[in-house]
């Protein structure tokens, strides 16, 4: 199935605005996501582990979104950069989505806004029929916010995920529009 695209289109929650990255961005990422080894903890995937790997990362997604297949948003939350949240790897009608919330703001539901309105976006206005998520079993933060975005768990792969020396049990979910 052929989806409508349009790309990076900025997106408004109750409390957030999803945007595109600017290059002001690279600073905050570094500081918030890259140099905390606990937001990578479930994941191992750490594009802002330096200053020049967060610049570099940055760089790439500001000319991606001369792509329209392309979904990659800052959440700006309270007039600051507090997360990131995108999707990737369209295939056979379905779409992956990761979030990451910088830890100062866990728990105030930011990820669960940004996660809803892109799953909105996703399927309402580019015609994606499926998107998938994953985590790691024991994060449980991540689990609730799928579930209260309106995911389900569709199945767990036993030791499908390692990251460093740690292997876990990985949680797969799915959106499909209603």
């Amino acid at each position: 199935m052929e989806i409508t695209v349009h790309g990076t289109a900025e997106l408004r929650t109750e409390r957030t605005v999803l945007r595109r990255y600017r290059p002001d961005d690279v600073e905050v990422l570094y500081r918030l996501f890259g140099s905390d080894p606990e937001m990578t903890r479930y994941s191992g995937w750490n594009p802002y582990a330096t200053p020049e790997m967060a610049r570099e990362t940055v760089g790439r997604f500001i000319d991606s979104y001369a792509d329209e297949h392309f979904y990659g948003w800052a959440i700006d939350a309270d007039g600051a950069l507090c997360g990131t949240i995108g999707a990737y790897d369209y295939k056979d009608g379905r779409i992956e989505t990761g979030f990451s919330i910088a830890k100062e703001c866990w728990g105030r539901g930011y990820a669960t806004e940004a996660l809803k309105a892109v799953l909105s976006y996703l399927t309402e206005s580019e015609g994606v029929p499926c998107v998938c998520a994953w985590c790691a079993a024991e994060n449980a933060g991540s689990r609730r916010v799928l579930e209260k975005a309106g995911m389900r768990l569709v199945r767990t792969e036993a030791g499908g995920l390692t990251v460093g020396e740690r292997t876990y049990d990985r949680l797969v979910f799915d959106y499909t529009r209603e």
